[in-house]
């Protein structure tokens, strides 16, 4: 720094000296001394001397750069001489100090001109120095002034009054430390105080009390005493949080709002909402664990009869498997009970944050409705609101790992159908619940209570299958009397379908799951998408548990007739309303009419009384139909509850059907059957024939088929069994009507990829059960007329008469006396047992057929017969069919045409008849024989071909090389290849 101040010092100087050189009019001679007033005076000579500009440029351009350097170590002289190297010549240094000279005139006369221009503002700064120097020599003045006054002032002064001064500062610093001692004294009280004030459950007091002592602590903390206290206060905010962790716990149990309220006001003033939050959620999952672990325990020790507290010890999943199976319905209802509890809690704990927090807690974003929050505000809001949403589907999880381990941890396969679907009614509300809750699926409840009805109606199945097996075993075909007015919903088995429409499953199936009228009503019937609003309808809106146990509902099974109410009784109660009417129209059912192929359409009388109409319309039950019922309603309600399965018991269903209807056709359908469907013998469709072998191939090869003593058909006394083969057909035509019925309900459970099964099973089994009527009511109707008398008066009556006669024979009348009969017999069956139009129409029908039958047979054993014969033929059967409509009431009369297409054949010329015989296959070929051998019309050689073709298919092949006919045929073929072209025509 002092070689700074030096080389200042100096260039100040000859920047002063070169500014006097530039103003001479300021500058006097007496300012220098005689020798540099010379020197002034050579250096304006060599100033005003000419030079060229551009030369000294040239000059100071040609300076090496070494000389420019800024460092003051740097020696020119020793620069220059370290350049000189040994042998070198006098003359070149000459020229080397020559350059060095001009150079340094050149610089020389560049320094004096820049002198020369910045001399006038030199000379003013110069001036505004000295001006400078004369304030500071004022300044200094003043200041010796002032010390000089301040020092007389200081004398002046007392030491009384710097006395008072510090008694004043003393008393200060006495008020602060009174202060302090207080505020220390109150800390010492603290401690009793956060107490009482827990006690009280004043969390954010409490708090805003500690805070506030560990805040003051921390100001007087170089107090030794408040240093203790500091770390006391420290250990009583900590059980504070202890506190408010155990007060958090307490809303698992029970929700209460003010008490929550003031918990989280308290975590708010911490900082540590979202600790509160995580806290909250362990609680609770820890509450799901207590509660089950609770109620099984008390069932566990209630089962073993030991109160030694060994079961503390076990696990869960151990302590359900001493439940017995008389506890194990009432465990899993008070479970369920306890974790319903925990669920509303949760429930009212997200409402509350909900209100409160000003959340929307209906996605994991938790949007917010307070715009004015702050960052931190919103960041912890949004924390609790996702965590609120995803603690839903946690909790849920652990109460279906709790419920699942449970429900597997006994077979439930022993239980009965009533414990069973209350226990299937209990774990599908539940389901519903955690839909409602979480909207989960509950896959692991479904599982488990999936494989436990599994297998619950694979061993269900079987008994019901043995009982039915050994209902039909001992059945003894008798009418079970019942109202006619019943329906199945009657039933105790279908009352959770009573009032429920079959389009409306999801009704049926909350009705089952909520346990009473009042919880179905709360559903909306319209509500097909099974999306319930849990604002409205939702569990959580009920102030009582779902779980709670709900009465049975009582359902009175008084549809069973009684000794006064039998089928003249006067009351019009239990009648339907088209059955009030003046004219009913007792026809087939529309069920008979549109799956019987063969039913031909009856006109009956009319007007007939309201008793006889109640009568006829009175369903027809068996003990055994009854009982399939029962079990049709018991299945029905199982596939509502778990669907899943629903497809498993749809199958169960119509083997239980197969077996009721297979039975029945093995005890009273007669073994030989029309294939093939005529007037005559209309025989069984294709599909029943299908279906009676599907039925006997199953039923047959596992051995669960019932068998009767078939020989064992009556007599005539009792028709042949008639009314034991009414209540046995017509209970499997109103069982076949309930299943269709039921349709609807059972497409809507079972998934759309199992309906083809059920279609097929509607329309290969169910819609052919009225084609079983034909051979059932056979074998009662074949045996009505002796045939062989019936023929043998046909063949005692003279055919071949000369005159039209006007009266009819007399054989009419003895078939008419046998159906009059008949008649009389039905109407005594119709006293006991309901006999409708239905089974009387298929009654009459197989009675005109097998009348047809017997007047065809007769009329193919007269040996000679005019036109006159066949018209009285005509006039017998005219009669018969006018009578016989009066007795049966029907018309057209079955096997008519039959008749009278034979009759008619009579008269057909050649060409014609030849056409008839071989499109009427229904006529055998002895009939048709004797049709061709009475018909006059007829050269002998066009008859005997007509015979030939009609006794040609039941010809054996071998035995027919020297028949006349085989002779006849060569004979012909002979002929043929003589004669003409017409002749080898009639032949042919």
């Amino acid at each position: 720094m002092d070689n700074v101040k030096k080389k200042f010092q100096s260039f100040v100087k000859s920047k002063a000296s070169t500014a006097s050189l530039g103003s001479e009019q300021d500058i006097t001679h007496s300012s220098f001394g005689g020798d540099a007033v010379i020197a002034i005076h050579k250096f304006k000579e060599h100033i005003t001397e000419s030079h060229d500009p551009r030369i000294d440029q040239e000059n100071i351009d040609s300076i090496e750069k070494v000389y420019f350097n800024s460092d003051d170590s740097f020696d020119s002289s020793e620069y220059e001489l370290k350049k000189i190297e040994s042998g070198v010549r006098q003359e070149q240094i000459e020229v080397r100090r020559a350059l060095l000279k001009k150079q340094l005139k050149s610089v020389s006369k560049r320094v004096s001109e820049l002198i020369l221009e910045n001399h006038p503002a030199y000379a003013t700064e110069l001036r505004r120095v000295m001006e400078l120097q004369e304030s500071l020599n004022v300044a200094l003045d003043i200041c010796t002034d002032s010390r000089s006054s301040l020092q007389n002032s200081r004398k002046e002064f007392t030491t009384a009054s710097l006395l008072m001064l510090a008694n004043h500062r003393k008393r200060q610093q006495l008020q602060g430390l009174m202060r302090s001692l207080r505020t220390i004294k109150t800390l010492q009280r603290t401690d009793v105080r956060l107490r009482e004030m827990l006690e009280k459950e004043d969390y954010a007091g409490a708090i805003e009390l500690g805070l506030e002592c560990q805040k003051a602590a921390t100001i007087f903390r170089h107090y030794k005493c408040i240093s203790e206290l500091n770390s006391k206060l420290q250990d009583t905010l900590e059980m504070i949080e202890e506190q408010l962790d155990i007060a958090l716990s307490k809303t698992c149990n029970n929700f209460d709002e003010k008490h929550y309220s003031k918990v989280q006001h308290a975590y708010r003033l911490l900082g540590k909402t979202q600790t509160a939050m995580d806290q909250l959620h362990m609680h609770f999952a820890s509450t799901i664990h207590n509660v089950a672990f609770t109620v099984v325990l008390g069932y566990a020790e209630l089962c073993s009869g030991t109160g030694d507290g060994s079961f503390q010890k076990k696990q869960f999943s151990d302590l359900c498997k001493y439940i017995t199976h008389e506890t194990f319905t009432p465990c899993l209802m008070g479970l369920c009970k306890a974790l319903w509890g925990v669920l509303v809690n949760y429930h009212k704990t997200r409402a509350w944050h909900e209100t409160n927090d000003g959340l929307s807690l209906s996605n994991s974003e938790g949007v917010l409705n307070d715009a004015d929050s702050s960052a931190d505000d919103n960041f912890n809001r949004k924390y609790v609101a996702q965590k609120l949403e995803h603690g839903r589907v946690r909790l849920w999880q652990e109460i279906q790992l709790k419920i699942r381990t449970f429900l597997l941890a006994i077979d439930l396969s022993n239980f009965k159908f009533n414990e069973f679907t209350q226990i299937l009614n209990l774990v599908n509300r539940l389901i519903s619940v955690g839909e409602e809750f979480s909207n989960s699926k509950s896959e692991q409840l479904q599982e488990a209570i999936h494989k436990q009805t599994q297998n619950y109606f694979h061993r269900y199945h079987s008994g019901c299958m043995e009982e039915v097996k050994m209902f039909l075993e001992n059945e003894g075909w008798e009418l079970c009397p019942v109202r006619p007015s019943f329906t199945i919903y009657q039933l105790q088995d279908f009352s959770f379908m009573r009032g429920v429409s079959s389009a409306n499953h999801l009704a049926v199936r909350t009705k089952l799951f909520a346990g009473s009228d009042a919880a179905l009503s709360a559903t909306s019937v319209n509500d097909v998408s099974g999306v319930a609003d849990s604002s409205t309808t939702g569990y959580f809106s009920y102030d009582s548990s779902p779980f709670d146990e709900q009465p049975d509902e009582e359902v009175q099974e008084d549809f069973l007739a009684t000794n006064g109410d039998d089928f003249s009784s006067d009351s019009d109660a239990d009648v339907a309303n088209e059955l009030k009417a003046d004219y009913i129209d007792e026809g087939l059912d529309s069920y008979s009419r549109s799956h019987d192929p063969y039913y031909r359409k009856p006109t009956l009388s009319r007007g007939k009384s309201r008793e006889k109409d109640k009568q006829l319309h009175s369903p027809v039950l068996t003990n055994s139909s009854l009982t399939v019922l029962r079990q049709f309603g018991k299945y029905m309600r199982m596939m509502t509850l778990l669907e899943p399965i629903a497809f498993q018991v749809i199958t169960s269903m119509s083997q239980l059907f197969d077996f009721y209807f297979y039975t029945v056709y093995k005890r009273f359908a007669v073994n030989k059957i029309t294939e093939e469907a005529t007037e005559l013998k209309p025989g069984i469709s294709l599909k029943l024939q299908t279906t009676l072998k599907r039925l006997t191939d199953e039923l047959q090869s596992n051995g669960s088929a019932v068998f009767h003593d078939v020989t064992s058909q009556g007599s005539s006394a009792n028709l042949y069994l008639l009314s034991e083969k009414i209540v046995a057909m017509e209970s499997l035509v109103y069982l076949a009507k309930q299943f269709e019925n039921l349709q609807p309900h059972l497409e809507k459970i079972i998934p759309s990829s199992k309906r083809a099964f059920l279609q097929q099973f509607y329309s290969q089994t169910i819609m052919t059960i009225s084609e079983l009527r034909y051979p059932v009511y056979l074998s009662a109707t074949d045996r009505l007329l002796n045939q062989e008398h019936i023929v043998g008066l046909i063949n005692s009556v003279k055919w071949d008469i000369k005159e039209i006669m006007s009266q009819h024979n007399n054989y009419v009348e003895v078939i008419l006396n046998e159906f009059q009969r008949f008649s009389k017999r039905l109407l005594e069956i119709g006293q006991h047992v309901p006999v409708s139009a239905d089974v009387t129409a298929v009654l009459w029908q197989q009675c005109g057929r097998l009348a047809a039958q017997a007047f065809v047979e007769g009329y193919s054993c007269v040996k000679k017969c005019s036109a006159e014969g066949r018209a009285l033929m005509q006039l017998d059967f005219q009669q018969f069919l006018l009578k016989f409509e009066k007795i049966t009431g029907t018309r057209p009369v079955a096997g008519r045409e039959y008749v009278e297409t034979y009759i008619k054949a009579y008269y057909y010329p050649e060409d014609t008849l030849d056409t008839w015989v071989k499109d009427h296959k229904e006529y055998s070929s002895k009939q048709l024989v004797a049709l061709v051998n009475c018909t006059p019309q007829l050269s002998k050689r066009v008859r005997q071909k007509l015979v030939f073709q009609i006794e040609e298919p039941d010809r054996d092949p071998k035995l027919m090389g020297n028949s006349p006919l085989v002779q006849l045929q060569n004979f012909a073929k002979k002929h043929r290849r003589d004669n003409s072209t017409s002749s080898r025509d009639n032949f042919n």
